[in-house]
C-alpha cells in the first residue's frame, strides 16, 4: 500500500557502527549519516563516573542491533562548542538523531534492559520504507487538527503492520483528539503484547490519564490562593498542578509537583513523583520540559 521496498539495507561494517566524534566530524558522522540510519550520540567525559558504565553498555546494545543504528561518542571536554549548541547541561546525556534532527534521548545511566528498549525505539523511527512516510503524514494531519483523517491513516498502517507501535500510539492519540476516551482506552487495553510497553503506546496511555484528570480539575485561582495561604497544604498543591496542566501550563504544573516532592516525597504514596512520570511519559523524551524536569527530580532524589 505504501510502496515499501523489498531491498534490504546494506549491513554496516563493525568498525562503522561506533566511532569517536568531534566538532569537525559532527556534520558528517551524525547529521548526514542520520539521513539514512538513526545515529545515537553519547556525550561523556573521562571524569564522569556513570559514563564509564553507560558507554560500554550502550556500545553493546548498538552492536546487538546489527547496523540498524550507529553510535558516535563525543567527549564534552574536547568538544565544548557542540555540547553548548545542543544544551548539554549534565552527563551522561544521550541523543538519537534521525533525518538530521534529535528525535529521542535521555540523561543519566540506564539499566541494560532499558537501553535495549531505547535502541529498539530509535531503530524503529526509520520505519519500513513507505510506512515511515505514512506515519509522518498521519502525524502531520493530527497536528493540523484533521484527527479523523489521521485515525484512518494510522488504522491503514496497522492493517499492514499490526505491531507498529508508532501507528498504534498515533491511533490512540487521534481518538483522544476526537474526544473518544473510552475507545482510546479500549485500544490501549487491547494493545498487542509486543508493543504494549513501547514508548509510543505508553505516551498515549499517559496522555489518556491526563485528559481524564483534566475533566475533574479544580479552579486554578482558588487552588493557587489555597497554596499561597498554606504552602504546606499538599493536596491543594497537587490539585493546583493538575489544574495548571489542564489549562496547558505544563511547565508550571511540573514546578508545583517538584516543589511538592521537595517538601514531602512520600506524601500520598509518592503521588508527586508518579504524576511527574505521567507528564514526562506523555511528552517527547527530548522536550525541554522533560529534560529539565527529570534533571531537577534526579538532583532531589540523589541529593
Amino acid at each position: 500500500m505504501f510502496g515499501m521496498s523489498d531491498k534490504p539495507a546494506a549491513p554496516a561494517a563493525a568498525g562503522d557502527l561506533i566511532k569517536d566524534g568531534n566538532e569537525a566530524s559532527f556534520m558528517a558522522d551524525v547529521v548526514e549519516t542520520s539521513r539514512d540510519v538513526p545515529v545515537i550520540v553519547d556525550f561523556w567525559a573521562p571524569w564522569c563516573g556513570p559514563c564509564k558504565s553507560l558507554g560500554p553498555a550502550l556500545e553493546a546494545a548498538v552492536t546487538e542491533a546489527k547496523g540498524r543504528v550507529r553510535m558516535v561518542k563525543i567527549n564534552v571536554d574536547e568538544n565544548q562548542r557542540i555540547a553548548a549548541q545542543l544544551r548539554i547541561q549534565s552527563i551522561p546525556t544521550v541523543y538519537a538523531f534521525w533525518q538530521g534532527q534529535p528525535v529521542d534521548g535521555f540523561q543519566g545511566a540506564l539499566p541494560a534492559s532499558e537501553l535495549k528498549k531505547f535502541i529498539e525505539r530509535v531503530a524503529g523511527v526509520a520505519g519500513d520504507g513507505g510506512l515511515a512516510e505514512a506515519i509522518e503524514a498521519a502525524e502531520g494531519m493530527l497536528a493540523e487538527g484533521a484527527a479523523v483523517d489521521a485515525a484512518e491513516t494510522f488504522a491503514a498502517i496497522l492493517g499492514e503492520e499490526p505491531e507498529n507501535a508508532a501507528a498504534y500510539g498515533g491511533l490512540v492519540r487521534a481518538h483522544l483528539a476526537l474526544g473518544n476516551l473510552d475507545q482510546a482506552e479500549g485500544l490501549l487495553d487491547a494493545a498487542p503484547a509486543a508493543i504494549a510497553r513501547a514508548q509510543e503506546v505508553e505516551a498515549a496511555r499517559a496522555q489518556l490519564a491526563l485528559v481524564r484528570q483534566a475533566a475533574n480539575a479544580g479552579p486554578e485561582a482558588e487552588l493557587r490562593a489555597a497554596v499561597d495561604a498554606d504552602p504546606g497544604n499538599h493536596q491543594a498543591r497537587f490539585d493546583l498542578a493538575q489544574a495548571l496542566h489542564a489549562s496547558g501550563k505544563v511547565d508550571e504544573a511540573v514546578d508545583e509537583l517538584l516543589e511538592l516532592f521537595r517538601r514531602d516525597r512520600e506524601w500520598n504514596d509518592g503521588a508527586a513523583k508518579a504524576q511527574l512520570m505521567t507528564i514526562f511519559e506523555a511528552l517527547k523524551p527530548t522536550d525541554p520540559v522533560v529534560l529539565k524536569g527529570r534533571r531537577r527530580l534526579s538532583s532531589m532524589i540523589f541529593a
